[in-house]
Formats: C-alpha cells, structure tokens, sequence
C-alpha cells in the first residue's frame, strides 16, 4: 500500500469540500451514511487523521487517537440501536480484501439479519 493520498474522497469529506450525512462526529471521528448502503444500516466511521490502513492507525496514532477511535465506533452502534440484536464491523485493508479507499475505516452494518462472515465461507 501506498503512502496516504491527501485527496481520497474521506480527505476530502473530512475537509468538508464533499457532504456527507454525518451520524456522530468528535475530535476523533467523523461517522456517516455510506453512500451505497449494504444493509439497512450501513455507517462509516473514519478517524480524523491521515492514516492508510488499521496497521497505519495502530502505529502512527497516539493512544487517544486509538481509544476515541473504538469508542466512539461503540457508541455510533448503541446510538443507532444495534446493541441488541447484534451488528458487524468491517474493514477492509489492501488489495486482496478490496480496500477501495485507501484511508483506514470501518463499516458498521446493521439493521437486519447479516447472513454468512464471508461470501463463498
């Protein structure tokens, strides 16, 4: 992978040149709608700073960075009522699992029943 493209799309997003219909923002996050839902519930949730893959994140990310990241993922899923009866988190990182934007995210899905973990499995 790559070094980190200052205008992918959530770069952009974050900068506020490309709307989103955000579902919670922090100084961590900013989470919102996918714009090609795949499920009823279907959320992203992205850190604010430049960071390529989870790897990336992990390293690169100072502790606060980490924590507000998980918890705030957590709490876009209970703010959304996906507690119960149950979600998915989702990221993909590289080529072979389809990372289509190359800065590290999380798809939260929900909203109905989600089938199989992987297509083909």
């Amino acid at each position: 992978m790559s070094g980190y493209d200052t205008n992918n799309i959530f770069a952009r997003i974050l900068r506020g040149e490309i709307p989103c219909a955000k579902v919670f923002e922090d100084e961590f996050v900013l989470a919102f709608n996918d714009v090609a839902p795949q499920a009823p519930v279907h959320v992203l949730v992205i850190p604010r700073g430049a960071y390529v893959s989870f790897a990336d994140f992990t390293l690169r990310a100072s502790s606060d960075e980490v924590c507000g990241f998980f918890r705030a993922v957590g709490l876009v899923a209970t703010q959304l009522n996906l507690d119960e009866p149950g979600y998915r988190l989702l990221s993909n990182i590289g080529q072979d699992a389809h990372q289509q934007v190359e800065h590290f995210h999380v798809h939260l899905f929900g909203g109905r029943p989600l089938g199989a973990m992987l297509a083909g499995s």
